[in-house]
């Protein structure tokens, strides 16, 4: 059931408003301060994403915190940069560099669907915005928020980007019904599936990992690429990056080996968070599952 919340859709409208009236550069700055702010306010969340960075990627407490604050700043640009959607699609080609469409194109006119698989790192909705603008049918999947009208304001603004909004990204009948007609799913699977996922290590640790991916592969033979958009150093552009498709190991095909599938998938996702670790959502605890021992008799045998 939906709750109100007041507070936070006033303060969104506002926000929205605000960065739409302004230059796209102001708008971005704006963001990008707006979220160096916020751990101002909530300290002790601030201090457990670094505490994660630091010791996930076994770097001092000083550097993962200005990795954490990076990455607030960056979502604080991100928020900013989405709520202009309907303004910046215009420019989006203007806005993205894109690295690999071939392996897209290639996998894209086999007509049996796409799924770019990627995760909370750069911007994955002017992907999808560049993605709509230039000839591919991508669908974005979402999830619920308990505000009903922040949950249609985001899939709003996804339409205005061109995106199709598929729904929630357990509701595999509606992905696979998009593949099945030659469409793109971007799903990103950096969350932690909990009980339903299955272990696969990411960024070197033990982690639940959504099986969906797989096992749509496996089911219609559709390609899966690892995809990212990542913000550049001028801190307006981006470098989308299209990798070629994911294969089964020993000559099998992706998908058929859950275990195997996801492990590579992460892999991928991996080395673009650590290449650029200030864009990926630290604050999320992404191995909570098996910190609070949910797979504990899994690991032990």
């Amino acid at each position: 059931m939906s709750r109100k919340q007041p507070f936070i859709w006033n303060a969104l409208s506002i926000f929205r408003k605000t960065v739409c009236a302004l230059p796209h550069e102001k708008a971005v700055a704006l963001g990008g301060f707006l979220g160096g702010l916020v751990p101002r306010f909530t300290k002790r969340k601030f201090n457990l994403a670094a505490a994660r960075c630091a010791q996930v990627l076994g770097v001092s407490e000083e550097k993962a915190s200005n990795i954490v604050m990076g990455s607030y700043r960056h979502f604080g640009r991100g928020a900013a940069e989405f709520a202009r959607m309907p303004i910046a699609v215009k420019n989006i080609n203007r806005l993205i560099r894109v690295h690999g469409e071939e392996h897209l194109r290639d996998a894209y006119e086999k007509g049996r669907g796409v799924i770019l698989a990627t995760g909370h790192i750069g911007n994955w909705e002017y992907a999808a915005a560049w993605l709509a603008n230039n000839g591919y049918a991508i669908n974005a999947l979402g999830t619920d928020q308990r505000d009903d009208r922040i949950t249609k304001l985001i899939m709003d603004l996804r339409r205005a980007g061109g995106s199709k909004a598929l729904g929630k990204a357990s509701d595999l009948r509606a992905m696979l019904k998009a593949l099945q007609d030659g469409e793109i799913i971007a799903v990103p699977i950096d969350q932690d599936a909990r009980k339903k996922g299955i272990l696969s290590p990411f960024l070197g640790r033990p982690a639940s990992t959504p099986v969906g991916i797989a096992k749509l592969a496996a089911k219609v033979g559709c390609a899966v690429l690892p995809g990212f958009c990542i913000r550049s150093a001028d801190g307006v552009t981006f470098d989308f990056y299209i990798l070629p498709r994911l294969e089964g190991r020993g000559g099998t095909a992706y998908g058929e080996d859950l275990q195997t599938s996801l492990d590579d998938c992460n892999d991928k996702i991996s080395e673009y968070i650590i290449k650029n670790p200030s864009q990926w959502m630290w604050m999320y605890p992404r191995w909570e599952s098996v910190e609070n021992g949910d797979f504990d008799d899994e690991m032990r045998n």
